[in-house]
């Protein structure tokens, strides 16, 4: 059943454009070297400054490359700026140099102080320092993959014109429709957990001696023991969500609004005080590891699968403002029980993840999407159904000692190897030039 404002962008004949998402995507790799160790070598001369090219740069740790698309209309497009740009990073790296391809990070010092931080300008720095002190840092070295998403301009306007006495103006459509999204995704992060979970282990120095997993875990990046902050978010609504950012701010439990690490973030204006005046203008979405099996991280499949997601979210009943807070809570203690179950195992939650795929195959076919989108949720079904087809179990195969070392190594060869054989690897960052999303996507488009 769709909500009044689904059935008016389905009777507008617009239902398309609410999957016409505009994406951007973050990849987090660590850079190693030949033996698996954190890389001594510094940041890549070939790609510019890290402190200025927004790229391709640094997180947490100076080994710990982020790799930033600019923004692309289609599923396709976005991956294959990653695919230009993690050439780049690639080919820029120093002999022996490679990137880890899994979201947990490779064996770590035993003395973790050693570890050398992003080389981020003196502020960025102080604000490392001070969250390392406060987690530890094995909680800053786990990678990820992160992606924008931005409504398109279309749904937006369609949505104030049928609307005019619900809505004020395009910033309260904006706000409505990011809040109802983002809602949707931490309600269902769990069944991302279960479908895409990649680290069933952790390699040595990751936790301390005393300290151990009794079994795998589907993912440990997305469990208690996973990454940094804590610190739960309120997304009832977008003036609730800055209130409870300031709270822990004001609390001293978050240092800066920065350190809101939550599934899903408001973006907008870069001060979290100002986000009222212009509103809400993308999500960012953090609850994704790694895939080891793609050379960049991630899947066009599972961009899709997002944006599908998304639209789902958009045309169907949003929760009741005075149900958000006790169902998101539940559904933050259903993604830690989905984390931390044996990755061999059915899921607690496996009839409801079933009814959600089958939801979505029925929506997929209700607005006409092409064959893909069946088979990738064919393909998620059989997740579902069967646990050994997910990825972190696929992964529990090439565990020898209870560590992913010598696979990840194979892996990253293989990755770089076929790296530097391409023909014509994009080199604009050699000389510093600062790209505007504009002029970078046309250079990536040769």
């Amino acid at each position: 059943m769709f909500s009044r404002i689904g059935e008016a962008i389905y009777e507008s004949e617009a239902v398309a454009k609410t999957s016409d998402f505009t994406v951007g995507l973050e990849i987090e790799m660590q850079r190693i070297d030949e033996a698996g160790n954190l890389s001594q070598e510094p940041y890549p001369a070939g790609i510019g400054d890290e402190q200025t090219n927004p790229w391709i740069t640094n997180d947490f740790l100076e080994t710990m490359s982020e790799t930033v698309t600019p923004s692309a209309k289609h599923s396709l497009d976005a991956m294959h700026y990653l695919y230009r740009l993690n050439n780049c990073l690639r080919s820029a790296l120093a002999p022996g140099e490679m990137l880890w391809p899994l979201s947990m990070p490779p064996r770590l010092p035993e003395d973790k102080s050693k570890l050398v931080l992003a080389k981020m300008g003196p502020k960025k720095e102080a604000y490392l320092k001070e969250w390392a002190k406060r987690h530890g840092y094995s909680q800053g070295t786990p990678c990820g993959a992160h992606l924008s998403l931005s409504i398109d301009q279309h749904v937006i306007d369609l949505v104030l014109q049928k609307f005019p006495d619900y809505f004020s103006d395009e910033r309260a459509v904006r706000n409505h429709l990011y809040t109802v999204v983002a809602q949707g995704f931490v309600r269902y992060r769990w069944l991302l957990t279960y479908l895409f979970g990649a680290s069933p282990v952790a390699e040595a120095g990751y936790f301390d001696k005393d300290d151990f997993l009794a079994h795998p875990l589907r993912s440990i990046r997305q469990s208690k023991y996973g990454f940094g902050t804590k610190f739960k978010g309120d997304y009832t609504n977008l003036t609730a969500y800055i209130n409870r950012i300031e709270e822990g701010v004001k609390q001293g439990i978050l240092t800066s609004n920065y350190e809101f690490h939550g599934p899903v973030r408001f973006k907008g204006n870069r001060n979290l005080k100002d986000l009222p005046k212009k509103g809400i203008e993308y999500l960012e979405l953090r609850m994704l590891d790694l895939d080891p099996s793609s050379s960049v991280g991630i899947r066009t499949g599972t961009v899709r699968f997002i944006r599908l997601l998304a639209s789902y979210f958009i045309m169907h009943p949003a929760m009741k403002e005075s149900e958000v807070t006790p169902l998101l809570d539940k559904a933050n203690q259903m993604n830690q029980i989905t984390a931390a179950e044996e990755p061999t195992a059915p899921s607690r939650y496996q009839a409801t993840a079933l009814a959600i795929i089958r939801h979505l195959e029925h929506y997929a076919n209700q607005i006409q999407l092409g064959p893909e989108y069946s088979e990738i949720l064919e393909d998620f079904e059989d997740r579902v159904v069967n646990p050994m087809t997910t990825p972190s179990v696929r992964l529990l195969n090439y565990v020898q000692d209870g560590s992913l070392e010598e696979y990840a190594l194979r892996r990253a060869r293989r990755y770089q190897r076929a790296a530097l054989e391409t023909l014509h690897p994009f080199r604009g960052f050699e000389d510093g030039r600062i790209y505007t999303a504009d002029e970078l996507r046309k250079e990536l488009a040769w």
